[in-house]
């Protein structure tokens, strides 16, 4: 059992509520690999005692995460790390809605390789040029119609051994996959949206006129630490799907 630590807040400039200091030491474990993807944390009665608080205020620090989906409560059960293995959660990054409701995406992989990071595409990962990357270029369809291609770049030293092979015999979300094979946990995503005409590679490959309006979506993904783990680029096709976000 780890040790017992112990959270103390000073009244200096820096000082923050002691639930936030409970809500970054179990971050901090959690980045340590100490509880995993799907994994029970311990009780608040028992993080209230390892870190020297009230049950409380380890409750409020656990009602953050749970809503950062970070952690997941279940009842009667106890709280969970979250994974994309999840039904509510394996989704929550693919916003793709077709217009008449939710329907079932079959995965199509087309290309998986390692290369050396093109420039561009290190700096968004934090990488340095050159440093091995691998490449993952697949088709999402819709009822036998492509819907999205996905192009995505992951470093290499996270992902040894993601092949094509790996991809295909896991019937899964790929972030579930990255959790149980690779350890590594998406838990938040930047995204930039505009609109783009469909050039001859992508329009033959969604089945759709050249120049036809695709809308492309460019995504970073984190895990713990504000580390990028993951570039993906989509481009959608929106004919009779639409992407949806929710507000809060």
């Amino acid at each position: 059992m780890p040790p017992r630590q112990e959270a103390v807040a000073s009244g200096g400039p820096l000082f923050s509520p002691l639930y936030l200091q409970i809500k970054r030491l179990i971050i901090t474990s959690l980045q340590a690999g100490e509880w995993k993807a799907g994994d029970a944390i311990p009780s608040e009665q028992d993080l209230a005692g390892r870190f020297g608080v009230s049950q409380g205020t380890v409750r409020k620090a656990i009602d953050e995460l749970a809503a950062e989906n970070l952690l997941v409560r279940r009842q009667g059960k106890g709280t969970y790390v979250a994974t994309h293995a999840e039904q509510k959660v394996q989704y929550r990054f693919l916003r793709l809605m077709a217009d008449e409701g939710p329907v079932a995406l079959e995965r199509q992989l087309l290309d998986c390789k390692r290369q050396r990071a093109p420039a561009a595409i290190a700096r968004r990962l934090q990488m340095r040029a050159g440093e091995p990357m691998v490449e993952v270029r697949r088709l999402l369809h819709s009822k036998g119609q492509p819907v999205v291609l996905d192009d995505i770049w992951l470093p290499g030293d996270l992902f040894k051994g993601l092949t094509t092979e790996l991809l295909n015999q896991h019937k899964g979300p790929f972030y579930e996959l990255f959790e149980t094979e690779f350890g590594v946990h998406m838990i938040r995503a930047e995204e930039k949206i505009r609109a783009v005409a469909a050039d001859a590679e992508s329009a033959a490959l969604l089945q759709l006129p050249l120049g036809a309006p695709l809308l492309s979506v460019e995504r970073l993904s984190f895990t713990y630490g504000d580390k990028a783990v993951e570039l993906r680029r989509g481009l959608y096709s929106t004919d009779s799907h639409f992407y949806r976000n929710v507000l809060n």
